[in-house]
């Protein structure tokens, strides 16, 4: 799921216009709901995640989880 990098910390996350999250390799969701991201590749856009499930893992270069997020209980995998 990580492409060989397996997390070697997961912190816990609130959504957040302006809280970084660069160095991250992916991040799982706790509640169900929709996630909004921006990348590593591209900070400037955002990227919703529609329907996210509890337990649900999404591996990826993150910069934000954006305040638009619905989904609830994230932890940030780096």
């Amino acid at each position: 799921m990580f492409n060989g990098s397996m997390p070697a910390r997961w912190v816990g996350h609130t959504a957040s216009d302006s809280t970084d999250i660069t160095g991250s390799i992916g991040f799982r969701v706790g509640g169900t709901g929709d996630v909004v991201a921006r990348t590593l590749n591209d900070p400037t856009t955002d990227v919703t995640f529609v329907g996210c499930v509890p337990g649900e893992t999404i591996p990826g270069n993150f910069t934000r989880i954006m305040a638009a997020t619905t989904a609830t209980s994230l932890t940030v995998a780096y």
